[in-house]
């Protein structure tokens, strides 16, 4: 198979999966965007609302500071597994070209 074939493979494959996640995300945003609260059928008199919840007072700061830490934990671990599975694709430079010279001819006099 063309390695350009593969590259084009895997540029589309990436596509399509953005586009299934941008479309999932939309669904369920949508879905509760719209949502509305019907009144029952007969005009629903005398029926009380639902009181609200009272203000609650958020995270924690140590909630957030551990959620923070973990976060930029797996950034960095996944940048380093990045970076090797790079590195371990790319043919060495300096092997290809320090083949073609002899030993004998490399010496300084």
């Amino acid at each position: 198979m063309n390695v350009s074939k593969l590259k084009r493979a895997r540029r589309l494959g990436g596509l399509l999966a953005g586009l299934g996640a941008l479309a999932a995300t939309m669904l369920m945003v949508t879905g509760t965007a719209m949502a509305a609260q019907v009144p029952p059928p007969g005009g629903g008199e005398g029926i009380q609302p639902a009181p609200l919840p009272p203000a609650a007072g958020g995270m924690p700061g140590w909630q957030i500071i551990l959620i923070a830490a973990g976060a930029a934990l797996v950034a960095a671990v996944l940048a380093v597994l990045a970076d090797r599975a790079r590195s371990a694709r790319r043919q060495p430079a300096a092997a290809s070209g320090a083949v073609s010279i002899p030993a004998q001819v490399s010496k300084v006099r």
